[in-house]
């Protein structure tokens, strides 16, 4: 019996967006199993507008089509949670060149911790090269459209946080 390739895609996902989406499912190419791993504490400072059990919440939302992508969260190093879940496979977008650097060095490290785990650099479409959740949440809170941007259940939940917030 052969065991599944198991791949973790980790992040913040502050919200999960259609480039995360992209990437996720893309990756089902050369992965049978996805775990989309929501991070406890950001490695960079960001200010966060969703709970992690609310965008644990939206990525089931968005994949409820798709069994092989599972989401979940995990604290400390991100070698540990992959040891932890039989992944060989970390899976990291790049949007741009200047992700490439952080990236890159992050790959490194996580390969010196554990000489069994792999990352994969994967581009967005042209059309979501430019997308991040920071942007979308900018957007959002100032009344702009960001349908293009985000899945049904995950528009549904700015709409109600900013309709709550006042904005």
């Amino acid at each position: 019996m052969t065991h599944p390739r198991t791949a973790i895609c980790p992040g913040s996902f502050d919200p999960i967006t259609v480039g995360h989406e992209e990437i996720i499912r893309r990756s089902l190419k050369f992965a049978d199993r996805i775990l989309v791993a929501v991070a406890h504490r950001a490695t960079q400072a960001k200010q966060g507008m969703f709970s992690v059990e609310e965008r644990i919440q939206m990525i089931r939302e968005v994949f409820t089509d798709e069994p092989r992508v599972e989401a979940g969260d995990f604290t400390g190093l991100l070698v540990d949670f992959a040891r932890d879940e039989g992944a060989h496979l970390i899976i990291r977008g790049l949007r741009a060149v200047s992700d490439f650097e952080y990236e890159f060095q992050m790959a490194l490290m996580n390969r010196e911790l554990c000489a069994d785990l792999e990352t994969v650099f994967l581009t967005p479409n042209v059309e979501h090269s430019f997308l991040s959740s920071s942007l979308v949440r900018e957007v959002a809170s100032l009344g702009g459209d960001v349908r293009p941007f985000v899945a049904p259940p995950v528009l549904e939940r700015l709409r109600n946080r900013f309709a709550t917030a006042g904005g």
